[in-house]
């Protein structure tokens, strides 16, 4: 619960007793490697914050093929923040790319907040701006050959590299696996 509360102080001051009743609402949660956290189809009913672990949003095109849109990976909120807001059902997945830690706030509790914390609205708009703009991060140009947009995923992502399944990493990018395979070998 400690990082959560050290990651909403960057976005204004608490005192001692707002930050106990933020760490009371919460629950701590490991989510095992693969399993979704929440899925297309279905109302977003609770916001996550990523301690340990990798999450991808990922959706499926007209044609079935899996397409992976983002990553998100520790110190981040983890929400389809405009579904949850909305009480609407989700149209994307978020699921773990490795096994993660996450502490959860159910809407009530994350809704209770605002009502019980002054100023509390101001930050949590400030954090789900960087969650939006995180999970909205400009993927790789399609134009740009498959090498320069795998260099690119390296700058964006550095640590993400060797810790997801190659086969994430390519639906990203937009080609197959073998060719990620063959780009990857080629750089070494």
């Amino acid at each position: 619960m400690k990082a959560f509360t050290a990651y909403s102080l960057q976005f204004g001051n608490l005192n001692k007793q707002q930050t106990d009743l933020i760490e009371k609402k919460g629950t701590e949660i490991n989510l095992k490697k693969d399993a979704y956290f929440s899925e297309a189809g279905i109302i977003p009913r609770q916001l996550g914050f990523i301690v340990e672990g990798i999450i991808r949003g990922c959706y499926y095109n007209n044609k079935g093929d899996e397409i992976t849109r983002c990553f998100v990976g520790e110190d981040s909120l983890v929400v389809d923040y405009i579904n949850f807001e909305a009480n609407t059902a989700s149209s994307e997945y978020l699921q773990a790319c490795t096994d993660c830690k996450l502490i959860v706030f159910s809407k009530a509790d994350w809704e209770d907040l605002s009502h019980t914390i002054v100023g509390w609205d101001n930050m949590k708009n400030k954090m789900v701006q960087k969650c939006m703009y995180q999970k909205s991060r400009k993927g790789p140009v399609i134009s740009q050959d498959a090498t320069t947009r795998y260099h690119e995923f390296m700058e964006n992502y550095p640590s993400l590299t060797n810790r997801i399944p190659l086969a994430y990493i390519a639906s990203y990018l937009g080609i197959t696996q073998q060719s990620l395979s063959r780009i990857r070998k080629n750089i070494r």
